[in-house]
């Protein structure tokens, strides 16, 4: 208990999933926190929090959008005087369309989330954290990002940016103390994935999902809001520039289930 006490942290796409189990975890690890979604229920998260007896505000808006990321920046110094931890976690997933069905505008509103959304928060975060000499930096990635079969190309394709991101910015920033690091979930049961749990459940093997890694086993929220508390922490004062998968070993080997047309 107490890792993150005394630290300020943003944590984005926490209306559900992973970003409400982190806000709820790095909380119970003494963390002030600022909540950020773009649907209503980022409050509810924000009232959790503070029921187990936490400090969280919560703000509603586009992650992608810069003047929004500026906000959530600056209530986070406002709010608690300092800024110390962001974890850029928003994203969206596309669902599987074929690439000739596919537009530019449909890739633009993708990047713009998973990628420019991450790009903006590494930017306005690190001004501050550059002015204190530290800071830690996390974004979502996933294991789509390292190897192909595991999403559409769209969202593989944000997320391999992703990864390059945290790995360009950590270099970007030599010399400040400030960290960026990834994280790349695999098959988690959160808002984005919940149509494939619901139709493995409607069709009666639910106990197949997941059955391609070597744990044989999808993933819960709160173990990837453990390996983001563990970046989070001064636990990982010599982590850098590095993109952790969490998902059961599946990136080991990627096995590919082909779709038919």
């Amino acid at each position: 208990m107490g890792r993150l006490s005394g630290r300020t942290a943003i944590i984005t796409g926490a209306g559900s999933g992973i970003g409400r189990a982190a806000s709820l975890i790095f909380a119970r690890e003494g963390a002030c926190l600022v909540c950020v979604d773009k649907t209503e229920a980022v409050a509810e998260t924000a009232d959790m929090v503070a029921k187990a007896g936490g400090k969280a505000v919560a703000l509603q808006g586009d992650a992608g959008d810069d003047g929004f990321v500026q906000s959530y920046v600056a209530r986070a110094q406002s709010e608690y005087g300092s800024l110390d931890v962001v974890w850029a976690n928003a994203g969206i997933s596309g669902g599987w369309v074929p690439i000739p069905e596919q537009s530019a505008d449909y890739w633009t509103e993708i990047l713009r989330v998973n990628l420019i959304g991450p790009f903006l928060a590494i930017k306005y975060a690190s001004v501050p954290m550059i002015a204190a000499g530290k800071g830690s930096i996390i974004c979502t990635a996933s294991v789509a990002g390292i190897r192909s079969g595991a999403g559409g190309p769209a969202y593989s394709a944000s997320k391999a940016g992703v990864i390059s991101l945290a790995q360009t910015a950590a270099n970007d920033f030599y010399g400040t103390g400030v960290r960026v690091n990834a994280i790349a979930p695999g098959l988690i049961e959160t808002g984005m994935t919940k149509p494939i749990f619901e139709g493995a459940r409607a069709r009666g093997n639910e106990d197949k999902i997941g059955q391609l890694n070597p744990l044989t086993r999808y993933g819960v929220p709160d173990e990837i809001a453990n390996a983001g508390l563990f970046l989070a922490s001064d636990e990982s004062s010599y982590v850098n520039g590095q993109t952790i998968a969490v998902d059961g070993g599946l990136s080991t080997s990627h096995p590919v289930v082909r779709r038919k047309r």
